[in-house]
């Protein structure tokens, strides 16, 4: 919605939503006050549990996969093997108390926000809404929760450190620069604290009286985070809260501080320099004021010095990118209303997870129904055993290679879905996790577009793509021969290992897990319904073969065609490959 011109209609629009949203503060403060006892006592227990019960798995794993690694020198050990003792001992400690923290926000915030969400444009009935919404979602979100928490401890965990027993790049540690490095970072911590926390201290009032002007600027006009009725409450409580927000500010320049200051002990032990250990603390001055002005739309700059502190000098494109430096089009914050006047759809993250599992879904029903993903693959994939990386790894990072496959063919500048959703970098949804796995698949994209695949090699692509986790299969595989040329056959090596290598990281995060293996259980749900209609009608009425919508269909039709055209053989072997026919469709 449009918010109103003019200050007295800003005013009188205020007033008149400021008991509508006491209302509703009070009406999702009273369910979340009932709740957030019971959701923190599910997720204390759910996820204590988990921590307790595979707490001496991780701490034994973890000190084998350190210790069996060729990755690592023996120092390099000796030192993980320390750091990890000490995380490990806390590591209970902190996630139980984690968990009890968490489980008391959620129950008492996530009522909170779904009374808000009841009252938005497009929905009906809204006062049963506002009273039921968020009572029993809280408390399946609490069970999520912990089947997510299960599964980064125990998939994700495993799957980390099994590649960490893989042979790879080799690391050791420079002993004689440890004590120089050690010393260089303590007097980094020792000059950066008391000076970043003078420039905070002096900078905090400023802080504090801008934030307040730009919140009450956005309260009267229903701008910036008070345009959405979800956000009104957290900002309302964000102008009593502001001084916090400050204190918390400066508590926190502090504590960076150290952090800011020991990172010279890295620059040491990298240059092998103490000289630009030294340069790189009067630096760090210089990197938090310019940081801080930029932050508090101050004049740029800094009247701290920045000498150079690594040998290979920057370039002008770094330099300017490392001063924080902003355009002029930024100096004055936006307007909200000015940005809805040409309305740009913003993905969320939901949407795209969405239509990922939608597509390895549909995929995987064609390749199980042709033969190329065996019921067995399904379950060893569930199991986390045998051959089950072709589908929790091969499948995804087959979907994801048709996807880019697709935005080739049609000229995107992102990545098009399968129902024509277009993600680019300007509509992406703003978590960093797209940053990190977005910009590579579109540089995947560009080395795609410019090899100028032919059909045959876009195949042999997906078979290595799918396969390549099982090297038996794919060698007998009749997917596809591959190129002639060796060259060739090297860059889609490379596409392949960098496409499972994405798909790889992307399953090691929360609701992965969760989300594929439901999908899973569809597909063999719907094959399970097939395989009963089949043999309930296999008698009654001759099969045909339906034409598939993969690409390796093609392929096995072609070759079912001529084995039957050239090799003709008896009725019984005729007889076979009907049946086989039949099998695949």
């Amino acid at each position: 919605m449009e918010p109103p011109r003019g200050f007295w209609a800003s005013l009188w629009n205020f007033i008149c939503f400021l008991p509508y949203f006491v209302g509703l503060l009070i009406l999702g403060f009273i369910k979340g006050i009932i709740l957030f006892p019971f959701v923190c006592l599910i997720m204390t227990i759910g996820i204590s549990g988990i921590i307790l019960g595979l707490w001496p798995i991780h701490v034994f794993y973890t000190c084998y996969c350190i210790l069996s690694t060729k990755q690592f020198g023996p120092a390099l050990k000796v030192l993980l093997c320390l750091c990890t003792a000490v995380i490990t001992i806390l590591w209970p400690l902190v996630g139980i108390t984690s968990s009890v923290l968490g489980g008391a926000a959620y129950g008492l915030l996530a009522p909170m926000f779904a009374t808000f969400q009841a009252v938005e444009e497009g929905k009906t009935d809204k006062l049963y809404h506002c009273i039921c919404d968020g009572i029993w979602d809280t408390v399946e979100g609490s069970f999520t929760v912990i089947r997510d928490f299960m599964d980064v401890c125990y998939h994700s965990y495993f799957s980390i450190m099994d590649d960490l027993r893989v042979e790879g790049k080799y690391y050791e540690i420079r002993i004689l620069y440890l004590p120089l490095a050690l010393i260089i970072g303590v007097l980094g911590a020792m000059v950066d604290l008391p000076v970043i926390s003078i420039i905070a201290f002096c900078k905090s009032p400023y802080m504090l009286f801008k934030g307040w002007h730009r919140l009450f600027q956005d309260c009267i006009g229903r701008e910036g985070p008070f345009l959405e009725t979800i956000c009104v409450p957290f900002a309302g409580l964000a102008i009593l809260l502001w001084p916090l927000a400050v204190v918390g500010a400066v508590l926190g320049s502090m504590v960076s501080s150290i952090f800011l200051g020991a990172y010279a002990a890295v620059i040491v032990y990298q240059e092998c320099s103490i000289w630009f250990g030294l340069c790189y603390i009067v630096a760090s001055l210089s990197i938090y004021d310019e940081y801080s002005n930029d932050v508090l739309d101050m004049p740029e700059g800094s009247c701290f010095p920045r000498p150079q502190y690594t040998k290979k000098a920057p370039s002008r494109t770094s330099s300017s990118s490392t001063s924080f430096s902003r355009p002029s089009s930024f100096k004055k914050a936006p307007s909200r209303t000015t940005s809805l006047s040409a309305p740009m759809i913003e993905l969320k993250p939901l949407e795209l997870a969405n239509s990922l599992f939608e597509e390895c879904q549909r995929h995987g029903e064609i390749m199980v129904s042709e033969g190329i993903i065996t019921l067995k693959d399904i379950e060893d994939a569930k199991n986390k055993k045998g051959s089950g990386k072709v589908i929790s790894i091969g499948l995804p990072a087959y979907c994801l290679l048709q996807a880019l496959l697709r935005s080739i063919k049609a000229n995107s500048t992102g990545i098009l879905l399968s129902d024509n959703t277009e993600i680019t970098t300007s509509n992406k949804p703003k978590d960093k996790f797209f940053d990190w796995f977005l910009n590579p698949l579109l540089i995947i994209k560009d080395q795609i577009k410019a090899d100028n695949l032919s059909e045959a090699e876009e195949e042999y692509l997906g078979k290595l793509v799918l396969l390549s986790s099982d090297p038996e299969r794919l060698k007998n595989s009749n997917i596809s021969p591959p190129p002639e040329s060796e060259r060739r056959r090297a860059e889609l090596d490379a596409l392949a290992r960098r496409l499972q290598g994405i798909t790889k990281s992307i399953s090691r995060y929360p609701t992965f897990r969760r989300r594929f293996d439901d999908s899973m259980e569809i597909i063999l749900q719907e094959l399970a319904n097939k395989n009963g209609e089949h043999t309930k009608s296999s008698s009654s009425r001759p099969q045909t073969v339906p034409r598939s919508k993969s690409m390796f269909a093609r392929v096995f039709s072609q070759k079912s065609f001529k084995s039957r055209t050239d090799n003709p053989g008896s009725d019984q072997e005729a007889q076979v490959v009907v049946e086989r026919d039949v099998e695949i469709g």
